[in-house]
């Protein structure tokens, strides 16, 4: 009895343990041909099998309307759709823009400004509010992984490499790319367009899970 009782125990922490093997998610692996770094395992071609993880941050750094001209190079600059489980968190409201191939970018209120260095990393990262750093770790936990989605996986790599730059730990952020490309499952639609091709098309941000930053009722850094 003793001897089965012992075999027992071992299937079951092989069981336990391949399950968990099973479960874990390949270590963030930017794609070196990629110009925004987007992770060469988990993509908008492999997103849908990485969704609905409880163990895992999903963010969505678009605007809803972004002022940017994404258009003029096949983007869209409304937030038309989404994946399910991902949290809308504007990047262009945590810090300062570097330059974008598009005109008419966002230029108001960040929490953050942001200066660079020659090759084009992070020197400094000034916040402007005292809540700043507060907003930041609470929309982006530092202890789980962090799937990171935009448009085209600039804002994502943006939001990426700021987050690295305040201290998150670099192997648990994934920048999952860009929505525009994404052809799975798991969308979630925000624009209900009109069958007659009027323009009354119905915005649906109601769908959306948003994290509204209200930056006059923050109080500016002293």
């Amino acid at each position: 009895m003793k001897k089965l009782a012992s075999l027992i125990l071992v299937l079951v922490l092989c069981m336990v343990s391949c399950a968990a093997l099973a479960d874990a998610l390949p270590a963030p692996q930017a794609d070196p041909n990629d110009m925004f770094g987007v992770d060469m395992n988990i993509n908008m071609t492999t997103i849908d099998q990485y969704v609905g993880r409880d163990d895992v941050v999903y963010r969505d750094v678009r605007m809803l309307f972004d002022p940017a001209d994404y258009g003029a190079i096949g983007g869209n600059a409304d937030l038309s759709s989404t994946i399910e489980g991902f949290k809308i968190v504007p990047y262009p409201y945590l810090a300062t823009l570097s330059a974008l191939p598009v005109a008419g970018a966002y230029e108001a209120e960040t929490l953050f400004t942001l200066a660079w260095n020659e090759d084009g990393s992070i020197a400094t990262a000034t916040p402007n509010y005292e809540e700043s750093m507060l907003i930041v770790e609470e929309l982006f936990p530092k202890d789980k992984p962090i799937f990171i989605m935009c448009g085209g996986g600039g804002y994502a790599g943006m939001t990426k490499n700021l987050l690295i730059f305040l201290g998150w730990n670099p192997e648990l952020l994934y920048n999952v790319g860009g929505n525009w490309a994404y052809q799975g499952e798991k969308g979630l639609e925000l624009i209900q367009y009109s069958e007659e091709a009027d323009g009354n098309d119905i915005f649906a941000t109601w769908r959306a899970d948003y994290a509204y930053i209200d930056f006059a009722r923050l109080h500016p850094a002293q």
